[in-house]
């Protein structure tokens, strides 16, 4: 098997140079494909002295004249890469130097995986971590069947999250017809996710291989909470028709869910001193007994990590 990373930038030269460091210093070989949405800030010069320098028999450049939006030029990135696996990376992220090997190694041993995570440290713009993603499971790496997929997501026991944790096979992307651009950077991720996952096995590894950057100029810092809140529960529903039969009995309603939601939005919203967000969202929820337990159970896992996959096989 092959790795292409994809990278999707626009306008962010200081941190694509980051990204790109990170992916050309992989410890195994791999292919680099860098889709430009059409920025004007010196990122098509860099771009085009890489490709004449000395790594360019693996790096693939393309320009989009007229700006697609995020899940556009990730959707070309994937259309024009080499490798048969793709690791997802936005602009401004970073790679471990391990991070492919790690995940080729895990790959190896379940040939009919199709989705691979690990976990991710959260930086901030000095690269100063902020938090990390909890383990799952005991063992380094977790093997997790077709079918218990969208049980593990709809109950968030399975962190398939933001892009610089993921990767998957290039095929399996291809059949689901990409990013959805309607969600253009808000959930376009994760409702592509849960459509690969219909396709194949999944991994995850707890080994911290990627670093996300947190900062006012990432990509879904543009959407209010009432939108982010709303194509979260897009998300649930979507995953939520997806559960296998086997675990029917064992999900909470949907109703449920989207009150579940509204509480922990609410909470953001809290966090980030909007007040008058926070009353907003939480005014369907509140009186909710069940919501609230589940908020209780979703702050539960997070503390005792260990202890991530109780039903799954």
């Amino acid at each position: 098997m092959k790795f292409t990373v994809a990278i999707a930038t626009y306008n962010r030269l200081n941190l694509l140079r980051r990204a790109v460091d990170s992916v050309l210093n992989q410890t195994i070989p791999c292919d680099l494909v860098v889709v430009d949405d059409g920025s004007s800030d010196g990122t098509q010069e860099y771009m085009q002295e890489l490709c004449a320098g000395e790594e360019a028999h693996r790096i693939l450049y393309h320009r989009h004249e007229i700006n697609q939006g995020h899940a556009g030029t990730v959707n070309t990135g994937v259309k024009i890469a080499r490798g048969d696996w793709i690791k997802f990376l936005d602009d401004d992220d970073y790679l471990a130097p391990n991070c492919l090997e790690e995940m080729t190694n895990a790959i190896a041993l379940c040939p009919q995986a199709v989705i691979c995570s690990c976990i991710a440290a959260q930086v901030n713009e000095h690269e100063v971590e902020i938090s990390r993603t909890p383990i799952t499971g005991s063992e380094k790496v977790v093997y997790i069947p077709q079918a218990d997929i969208h049980y593990g997501m709809l109950l968030e026991l399975l962190p398939f999250g933001t892009p610089v944790q993921v990767a998957c096979q290039r095929d399996a992307f291809l059949r689901t017809g990409g990013w959805d651009s309607q969600l253009d950077a808000n959930c376009d991720d994760i409702d592509s996710w849960i459509r690969i996952a219909q396709f194949g096995d999944g991994i995850f590894l707890n080994q911290c291989l990627a670093y996300r950057t947190v900062w006012s100029g990432a990509y879904n810092y543009k959407f209010t909470f009432a939108k982010r809140l709303h194509t979260n529960i897009l998300m649930k529903e979507k995953i939520y028709h997806l559960v296998n039969e086997q675990y029917r009995d064992q999900i909470p309603a949907l109703e449920d869910i989207k009150k579940y939601l509204h509480l922990h939005w609410t909470i953001a919203a809290m966090k980030q001193k909007n007040i008058q967000s926070a009353l907003q969202l939480m005014v369907p929820a509140i009186f909710s007994r069940k919501a609230w337990q589940l908020l209780l159970s979703a702050s539960e896992l997070r503390r005792s990590p260990q202890k991530k996959l109780p039903k799954l096989r």
